[in-house]
């Protein structure tokens, strides 16, 4: 059972390229709050956070790269070919992420949580959990995920596969498998499955109403604009808004061929607010939350919009849902046609940055694994000052 009062705690696990960030997120789109144990693990690495200098002690600065950090490509070159090194590393990592966690969870508002970890039943953190679910997909599938996704050479992805432990052992300790070689839409059915298992009163996803998160009051009528404009509100997005939030990404974006399967494969992996005015949608932004980062990496609004009025709510809203996920850090990837706004942004409290310039190293790895193809221009806000593993 959770050793945490009023929070029903899932663990979730699986191999590498199973698919487990999907599933957690998925469970996020339901309501839970989710944490990624091994993001953590990379945080208690870097330079001047707790277990660096040990990392360096046990094996060696020649691990470090240019900039002084420790380089995870050159780690994980010892820790996956050979066994115990792995099990010197975990031993570091492995309890600051604990710590860390169950910070996470005591200071989580939402009563369902879910935690993501590779490693979660060769840990303590299993027998803390209420529910495990096990992520799972073929040898196949993980090989061309690892090739793709992650840039490796088959010789690297099989290795990291065969350093893994029998997938079958996880299943058998889980209370739901998940089979992830499917389609998105595949994956989100058993997701929903799973969740309506764990609680059987909760209504389906798509029964469930969208409610309006804020509303845009319209300006006032004056002799000059006699007639009064829609109201405009916020609600948030979900998997049945796809073909909508497509159609009007391709009408905003010329040339673009957005199609509904690719905003299904987007709710994989990031949060949307859709922005109507009246029955109409007419802005839509798509953050993520990652490693206690927040990421603003797609905002379309109608030029109609009065930007002024449209944009302080909707990033306000993401900004609350954000510190609502205990995030350090807001990054924004804004098109330069809406960078003429500089008073609003200068309200919001955002600055143009370059990733450099941000100094936290796992600031400038999220700005640089989500910055857009295209024109973009990286905003910053700082969303809190006090941070998980932080430096001591």
């Amino acid at each position: 059972m959770s050793k945490w009062q009023g929070k029903t705690v899932i663990g979730l696990t699986g191999n590498i390229a199973t698919g487990k960030s999907v599933v957690r997120r998925m469970l996020e789109h339901l309501g839970a709050y989710g944490i990624d144990a091994d993001a953590l693990a990379h945080r208690a690495i870097a330079r001047g956070a707790p277990a660096y200098q040990p990392v360096l002690d046990t094996f060696g600065r020649w691990i470090l790269g240019p900039d002084q950090q420790i380089d995870r490509g050159k780690l994980a070159k010892v820790v996956f070919s050979d066994p115990e090194a792995l099990q010197r590393l975990e031993a570091l990592t492995h309890p600051l992420v604990m710590q860390a966690v169950d910070l996470i969870i005591r200071r989580a508002s939402q009563p369902v949580v879910v935690v993501e970890a590779v490693k979660l039943l060769e840990s303590r953190m299993a027998e803390s959990c209420d529910s495990i679910w096990v992520s799972a997909a073929s040898p196949e599938t993980q090989l061309a995920r690892l090739m793709t996704l992650r840039k490796m050479t088959e010789a690297e992805a099989r290795m990291r596969i065969q350093a893994q432990p029998d997938p079958v052992l996880k299943i058998r300790a889980a209370q739901v498998v998940i089979h992830n070689d499917g389609t998105f839409e595949e994956t989100w059915k058993q997701v929903q499955q799973g969740w309506k298992t764990l609680f059987p009163a909760a209504p389906a996803e798509d029964a469930t109403p969208t409610q309006p998160v804020a509303v845009i009051s319209p300006a006032p009528v004056s002799a000059a604009a006699p007639v009064k404009e829609p109201e405009i509100s916020i609600q948030r997005g979900r998997p049945r808004h796809s073909g909508e939030i497509a159609a009007l990404i391709n009408r905003l974006r010329p040339g673009s061929l957005t199609t509904q399967n690719d905003i299904m494969a987007a709710f994989g992996e990031k949060a949307f607010l859709l922005l109507q005015m009246g029955n109409q949608l007419v802005g839509v932004v798509g953050w993520q939350v990652e490693n206690l980062v927040a990421r603003t990496t797609d905002l379309f609004l109608d030029a109609g919009i009065p930007v002024e009025r449209a944009l302080p709510p909707l990033l306000k809203e993401v900004e609350r849902a954000s510190r609502d996920l205990q995030c350090e850090a807001s990054l924004l990837f804004a098109p330069p046609a809406l960078m003429k706004y500089e008073e609003v942004w200068k309200n919001l409290g955002y600055e143009p940055r370059t990733i450099q310039s941000l100094g936290v190293q796992a600031w400038q790895e999220a700005a640089r694994e989500s910055t857009p193809d295209g024109d973009s221009v990286l905003l910053f806000k700082q969303l809190r000052t006090d941070r998980i593993l932080r430096p001591i």
